[in-house]
């Protein structure tokens, strides 16, 4: 963890090939984008001047995503960033990024705790246990064509993955079966129509 915490040191040659000193190996600007997607933090110096460079391949990168359609951000976000290198605002458009940013980190984390530690919110909407045996209903007659496979249908009455339902449950899913299948078969009939 504390190899983490520090920055991950690239450095530029003169050749403009940039080398990873951890792995000791030449990167690309796509590695260093996938280093930083994984959460690491990166620094990138020139290695005869000793200038930091980071700000500016972390800003490549940014241009050649946006270049490829990947566009995160609007133009008219663009263009306000462009007119604070002009005005007397520059010195607060960082603040208010960073502030930005690190608001939206904090929202990201709280949603995915939310996520794991709450109970799913769709079980409480009605019919979503129905929803959910037609989906394992439909899945087992998907998967039972497949050698060796049982299907993902779990027994009501014990909770086990795999397990062969019994009565009420058996007699619940063959009606959850035959309505897919008819529901599939109405599809083709309006499809075949067009």
């Amino acid at each position: 963890m504390a190899e983490d915490a520090k920055p991950l040191l690239i450095k530029r040659y003169a050749s403009r090939r940039l080398y990873n000193t951890e792995t000791s190996d030449y990167v690309t600007l796509e590695d260093i984008a996938a280093f930083i997607r994984d959460g690491r933090e990166v620094q990138i110096v020139d290695l005869k001047s000793g200038d930091d460079l980071t700000r500016q391949y972390l800003l490549q990168i940014i241009a050649e995503h946006e270049s490829r359609g990947e566009s995160v951000l609007p133009v008219d976000v663009l263009t306000d960033l462009v007119r604070s290198y002009t005005t007397s605002a520059q010195s607060v458009v960082p603040q208010f990024l960073a502030a930005s940013f690190e608001m939206l980190r904090e929202g990201q984390s709280k949603l995915m705790e939310n996520l794991t530690t709450f109970p799913n919110p769709m079980a409480s909407m009605p019919g979503f246990e129905a929803m959910q045996r037609q989906q394992r209903a439909f899945l087992k007659s998907i998967m039972g064509g497949f050698p060796g496979s049982s299907g993902p249908a779990r027994d009501e009455d014990d909770g086990t993955p795999g397990a062969k339902p019994k009565g009420k449950a058996k007699a619940q899913d063959e009606d959850d079966l035959a309505s897919i299948k008819k529901q599939l078969a109405d599809l083709q009939s309006k499809l075949s129509k067009l």
